[in-house]
């Protein structure tokens, strides 16, 4: 029977990609995902290359092929249960009244598990929340000041985040740590205030901890 396979690459370079997620690859006749995350696999057969313009698109090919009898690996940046591809491939399964489909969840190291490893901070000492692709940042506010770090992943950039939370209250002195590339050779970890965040640039890919 054939199988689709969801498997998490990790932050990104290859030391944080795990033995389970290539044997999946390897058991798959397909791969589909970004550049980034597909070059992480050589071992890989058949590849189909998905960007920002198309991820539904290539999601919905994904679970097609599996209807019609193959293996597929869709890769999925750090965890595919946060801000990961499973919600929306969950989702396709369904739409398409495809729930027979065999499905298996290979877990990834997240960014936000790196950040809290390279900041030092339990996961059950903070409050971890994902804003990729969402545009109300609102329910952010609220557990600001439960006395906890809260470790985030921004929609936009850091400075939209921090721009935003300084018109909605927040001090900018409030002290951050962005932690941006984690994993790679450029990797940087970097605390400053809230509101020099909002003078920097970083990259797209960046978490932030709030204090």
């Amino acid at each position: 029977m054939s199988k689709l396979y969801i498997a998490g690459i990790g932050p990104g370079s290859e030391d944080f990609v795990t033995p389970a997620a290539r044997k999946v690859v390897k058991a798959s006749e397909i791969t589909i995902g970004s550049k980034r995350a597909v070059d992480l696999f050589p071992e890989s057969r058949e590849v189909v290359l998905l960007n920002v313009k198309d991820v539904q698109e290539k999601l919905e090919y994904g679970v097609d092929m599996v209807r019609g009898g193959k293996n597929v690996c869709i890769l999925s940046t750090g965890d595919p249960g946060f801000s990961g591809v499973l919600s929306p491939v969950k989702r396709i399964i369904e739409e398409k009244g495809y729930e027979g489909i065999e499905l298996e969840v290979v877990p990834g190291i997240s960014s936000l598990q790196l950040c809290a490893a390279r900041v030092e901070i339990p996961w059950d000492d903070a409050d971890l929340m994902t804003f990729h692709g969402r545009e109300n940042f609102q329910e952010i506010l609220p557990i600001l000041d439960n006395g906890r770090p809260t470790i985030t992943l921004p929609s936009r950039s850091t400075a939209d985040m921090a721009n935003f939370l300084m018109d909605n209250g927040i001090s900018p002195d409030r002290k951050v740590i962005v932690c941006e590339r984690l994993s790679y050779p450029e990797e940087k970890v970097v605390e400053m205030a809230l509101k020099e965040v909002a003078e920097s640039e970083f990259t797209y890919m960046c978490v932030m901890v709030i204090y």
